[in-house]
């Protein structure tokens, strides 16, 4: 493998994550781009769990989708193991595919009948989070030598590190949004009302709490209807 182009590519690529407007933007450009880097990957896909569901986060190529359903669905598989973090492993590795695999025996049998061949399932995390695991897959069995760990962390720890930067950007975008919101919902109160600040906010978190909706619901109630005839 050619290290010196590998890292420029792994450069560039954290140079265009950051770029992306949205966490799903972020995704999807790291599935995609798992396709474009890495040699003989034909699918990608990052998938996570969710109360012990397997959910697909993004993907890129087919195979991925059906995949990841069987995983959840049989509640084995490299990708699955690794966003639960069975036995605290972070990379899980399968070269071939036609030979039985002990510790997915109902995957890899339905696997192979996708038409994959070789994948690995990589950890998505930083030190504060996990993301879920990026799934590499090919048709052709063997596809996936030694190199891929180093390549496929490689890829993973730039991939998550952009996606916890979405993450915090996305998370301050939308507090922003929601104070905006309560600001204007308590401007309309107290010019409606003749209400003070501390006054206008207890308005809409007494409603909240009274009638068990959720404050931005209140808050998207009176910025609809400023003239309070609803």
């Amino acid at each position: 493998m050619d290290w010196q182009r590998y890292a420029e590519q792994m450069a560039a690529l954290a140079r265009d994550l950051v770029a992306r407007d949205s966490v799903q933007a972020t995704l999807d450009e790291i599935a995609a781009s798992a396709v474009k880097l890495v040699e003989g990957c034909d699918a990608a896909g990052i998938l996570t769990v969710s109360r012990g569901k397997a959910v697909t986060l993004a993907v890129c190529g087919d195979m991925v989708e059906e995949s990841d359903r069987l995983q959840g669905e049989l509640g084995e598989g490299p990708c699955f193991d690794a966003a639960r973090r069975v036995d605290g492993e972070r990379l899980f590795r399968i070269a071939d595919m036609t030979v039985p695999q002990p510790s997915w025996p109902r995957y890899s049998r339905a696997a192979r009948d996708l038409g994959i061949g070789s994948m690995t399932g990589v950890l998505l995390y930083t030190h504060e989070q996990d993301f879920g695991a990026l799934n590499l897959s090919s048709r052709r069995p063997g596809a996936f030598g030694r190199d891929i760990e180093t390549a496929g962390w490689l890829l993973a720890s730039h991939a998550a590190v952009a996606l916890a930067t979405a993450r915090t950007v996305d998370q301050l975008e939308h507090a922003l949004e929601t104070r905006h919101a309560i600001g204007e919902a308590m401007g309309i109160l107290m010019e409606r009302h003749r209400l003070s600040e501390d006054e206008a906010f207890g308005v809409l978190r007494r409603l909240s709490q009274e009638h068990n909706v959720k404050l931005r619901d209140v808050v998207r109630r009176v910025r609809a209807d400023p003239s309070g005839q609803s």
